[in-house]
C-alpha cells in the first residue's frame, strides 16, 4: 500500500503564504493556507487504498483553524519535519516515511496544491507503480508532487535547489541520474503570489481555499480597493 506523504507547515500568521500580503494581511494569508491544506487532506483522506502521513513544520495548536486541522489529521501518524533547509526536510521525512513503514512506496504532495482530488491522487499512485518514480512539476518551474518506489531515493533532492525556476528539472535530472525510471503527472498550478491564488481558486470555486481567497476579496471591495 502506498503511503500518501502531505509535507506542511503549520498556518501561523506571519510564517505561511507572506508573498499574498498584500493584499491578505497576515491573519487573512494564514487563513488561505489553513483552507488549501484542509482541502488538500480532504483529498488524501478520499483517495482508496493509501496510508495518509502528515510531515508537519511547527505546531497544529498554534496555527489558523487549529481545531479543524487537527480533527482532519486525528488517527495519522504526524512526523515532524528535521532538517536545515528544505530539501534537507524533504529527504527526511521521506527516509523517516522509509523506515515507519519498510518497502512500501511514497507519493508526496505539499499544502500548496487545493485543486488536487482524490481522482488525481489515485491516478498518481497508479502511474507510480509502473515507474520508478513521478513527478508532477508545477508552472512556476517547481514540482508539486514526487512519486519513489523507494522513497529512500529522495536524498537526491539535497543536491537540489529549492524554490526556483529550475527545481523541477534539476529534481527530474537527479532522479534520472541515480538510474531511476521517471514518469511525469500533469502540469499544476501551485499558489505562490496573488495571481496564483485568484487562478487556483477559479478551478476549484467549491472548496474552503476559494472561500477565504473570496473573502479577502469581498474586503478589498468594502474597503474600496480593487
Amino acid at each position: 500500500m502506498t503511503v500518501l506523504l502531505v509535507v506542511a507547515k503549520a498556518p501561523v500568521p506571519g510564517a505561511v503564504k507572506t508573498r499574498l500580503c498584500p493584499p491578505a494581511t497576515p491573519e487573512q494569508a494564514a487563513r488561505i493556507a489553513a483552507a488549501a491544506l484542509l482541502d488538500t487532506l480532504d483529498a488524501v483522506r478520499a483517495t482508496p487504498g493509501v496510508t495518509p502521513v502528515l510531515a508537519l513544520a511547527g505546531l497544529l495548536g498554534d496555527a489558523e483553524d487549529a481545531t479543524d486541522l487537527t480533527a482532519a489529521v486525528a488517527g495519522w501518524p504526524v512526523l515532524p519535519q528535521r532538517g536545515a533547509d528544505f530539501a534537507a526536510r524533504l529527504a527526511h521525512a521521506h527516509a523517516d516515511v522509509a523506515a515507519a513503514y519498510p518497502g512500501r512506496p511514497v507519493l508526496q504532495v505539499g499544502m500548496d496544491t487545493p485543486q488536487l482530488t482524490a481522482v488525481r491522487l489515485a491516478a498518481a499512485v497508479r502511474r507510480l507503480g509502473v515507474a520508478d518514480a513521478v513527478l508532477g512539476r508545477a508552472a512556476d518551474g517547481g514540482w508539486w508532487a514526487l512519486g519513489l518506489r523507494d522513497p529512500r531515493h529522495a536524498a537526491a533532492l539535497r543536491a537540489v535547489p529549492m524554490s526556483t525556476a529550475d527545481t523541477g528539472r534539476l529534481t527530474w535530472l537527479a532522479l534520472t541520474e541515480r538510474g531511476l525510471r521517471v514518469a511525469p503527472l500533469p502540469l499544476l498550478r501551485d499558489v505562490d503570489d496573488w495571481a496564483d491564488a485568484g487562478a487556483v481558486a477559479r478551478a476549484v470555486p467549491g472548496g474552503r481555499f476559494a472561500r477565504e481567497v473570496a473573502a479577502v476579496r469581498r474586503g478589498l471591495v468594502v474597503g474600496g480597493r480593487r
